[in-house]
């Protein structure tokens, strides 16, 4: 699954999506993943997310992709409501099998499940999920996307490409054997998806006075720093050298022949902060445990420059319809 791009956005969903309510504080903005709204005296943020580029634990992962939206806003999230769709009516056992690891995915983090809906459609080969998460902010300052500031560091967390990788060790397992990677390396691009939720890094960022956060999600790293860097009208320049890209990653990148900056990657978190706030972000990540890496700066311009021992790149559109792993579904199609 991808999304459209950009341009059909704004044509034929954008254009339909203004509101005239007072309390909406941030409504549907491309690259601004969760909406922000006043409810009484306190800010709600809420986002959707769907599911359909994985198979394996996908009530859990859906659970986690959506939180992690929600607490790349600072806002930690506190409901969800899951939908689930499988193929046909005989797959009772797959549906009690998402719900529970939906189940699991929410007492991990906290939440609640407060409603939702299940069914069938036979328009599907694989189930789909979508969670709907919300939060309120309780006093705790909003971070959006679109803040980034000219002289503020970039930072990375934990690796590039991720979730794409996880889901490709489980399920392509047999490409990944006839491409030639070992048990091993199958075993340890699975664990990656125990790194999939980044709500408390996010929410230690935003405590360190983070100035733009986004999740890495489809298009990758690189589309991530595209919006980032588009909505807050800078550029953010990058060393490739400096993100984060364990050996375990880069052998699946090179066997499936895919791009990890522009792999779907859950559980990474780009973020720009002030450089004053450098040292108090790395003892914070520190005590969580989650690996961060300082990987750029915001200058003046626009877009994304890349820069590594190849060479420079600067990127200028965003490519939102295009993702690594949905271009491996259609590669290796699933039965």
């Amino acid at each position: 699954m991808s999304k459209f791009s950009l341009d059909v956005l704004n044509r034929r969903v954008f254009a339909y999506t203004h509101s005239e309510d007072p309390d909406v504080i941030l409504g549907a903005v491309f690259g601004e993943d969760a909406a922000l709204t006043r409810v009484g005296g306190d800010i709600l943020a809420s986002h959707l997310d769907p599911i359909i580029g994985a198979v394996k634990e996908i009530g859990w992962l859906a659970v986690h992709v959506t939180c992690n939206d929600i607490a790349a806003t600072g806002i930690p999230p506190r409901w969800i409501l899951p939908l689930v769709l499988v193929p046909r009516p005989v797959d009772e056992a797959l549906l009690g099998e998402i719900m529970g690891d939906a189940r699991r995915a929410a007492d991990e983090l906290g939440v609640s499940i407060i409603g939702g809906h299940t069914g069938y459609s036979a328009g599907l080969s694989r189930p789909l999920v979508a969670v709907t998460a919300l939060g309120v902010a309780a006093g705790r300052r909003p971070v959006r996307t679109q803040g980034a500031r000219v002289g503020d560091r970039v930072v990375v967390t934990k690796a590039i490409a991720l979730e794409g990788t996880a889901i490709l060790a489980h399920d392509f397992a047999d490409v990944a054997r006839q491409l030639g990677l070992d048990e091993d390396t199958l075993k340890e691009a699975r664990a990656l998806m125990a790194r999939i939720s980044c709500v408390p890094e996010a929410l230690a960022l935003a405590d360190s006075g983070a100035t733009s956060m986004h999740d890495v999600t489809r298009g990758g790293v690189l589309e991530t720093l595209l919006e980032m860097a588009q909505l807050s009208g800078v550029m953010i320049e990058v060393d490739a050298d400096l993100l984060p890209l364990p050996p375990v990653i880069a052998r699946f990148a090179e066997a499936f022949e895919f791009d990890p900056l522009r792999m779907i990657s859950s559980g990474t978190l780009a973020a720009t902060i002030p450089p004053d706030r450098e040292d108090e972000v790395r003892r914070r990540l520190g005590e969580l445990g989650v690996p961060v890496a300082f990987v750029g700066t915001v200058s003046d311009g626009a877009g994304v420059r890349v820069s590594s021992k190849a060479g420079v790149s600067h990127y200028t559109e965003s490519r939102c319809e295009e993702d690594e792993l949905a271009r491996m579904w259609v590669r290796y199609p699933r039965g």
